[in-house]
């Protein structure tokens, strides 16, 4: 398996003409990567982080064949897995050559992956697999499933380490560049709730143009990313360069 682990791979700067939502990220190398390893004519399937919205599963699957192709990642279908086909999932898991793992709210798709039995399914896939925000949270060994609406954060029956994928062993948390300053619940999200919760542990924060690429077991981090242990933070890349992560699991 070929691992991109991203807190977005999209670009809101489209090219003047180009009749797309966004295109790929192409800083720090991601497009040439991807690329690197695409299969042509690829069959790819979307995973949905809800489910049950196929107004926005639909849209989303839209935009990421038309943002694929714009960069010349050719594919022979784009398929969406949501309530409406989720029985057929082991068949088209098992078909695709790039897996996308959508982004949304963390519990609510991690119980949609259970549901699928997906950390079973990918025990074979040889494919490549792209997380995206929720989606790239999601793939760890544990998730740190950071509390993200209204009352989460106070819940004490809210779980804030749960079983994932497997496909990582790194925690990781996205869109840093924003979230640093969102407040929940009356507590600043990172300062007051997240360096608490990483007492004992450690996450890697990501911001919106930067993913670990993963591939025969090893990890590279590229572009801006922070680590958070023992309630401290601290940069250990910077937007163009590269760190070697060593195992991934």
């Amino acid at each position: 398996m070929h691992l991109f682990l991203t807190s977005s791979p999209c670009d809101d700067n489209v090219p003047q003409g180009v009749c797309l939502p966004c295109i790929l990220d192409a800083r720090n190398g991601f497009v040439d990567r991807l690329a690197a390893c695409w299969k042509p004519d690829s069959r790819a399937v979307i995973v949905s982080a809800d489910p049950c919205n196929a107004a926005l599963n639909d849209e989303m699957a839209q935009t990421f064949a038309g943002a694929l192709a714009y960069h010349g990642l050719t594919l022979r279908d784009m398929t969406l897995i949501d309530a409406r086909n989720e029985r057929d999932a082991a068949r088209i898991v098992t078909l695709a050559d790039f897996l996308i793992l959508a982004g949304g709210h963390v519990p609510t798709q991690l119980a949609f992956f259970e549901q699928l039995g997906l950390r079973a399914l990918l025990r074979e896939f040889t494919g490549t697999v792209m997380g995206i925000s929720a989606g790239t949270m999601n793939c760890a060994r544990t998730v740190y499933v950071q509390p993200e609406l209204p009352g989460e954060s106070l819940d004490p029956a809210f779980v804030r380490f749960a079983p994932g994928l497997g496909l990582t062993g790194f925690m990781l948390l996205p869109h840093y560049q924003r979230a640093r300053h969102f407040t929940l619940d009356g507590r600043r999200l990172y300062e007051d709730i997240t360096y608490a919760d990483s007492m004992g542990r450690a996450f890697i924060a990501l911001v919106d143009g930067s993913y670990i690429e993963q591939h025969a077991g090893r990890a590279t981090l590229y572009g801006e990313a922070y680590r958070i242990a023992d309630g401290r933070l601290t940069q250990i890349c910077r937007e163009g360069e590269a760190l070697e992560l060593g195992e991934a699991l």
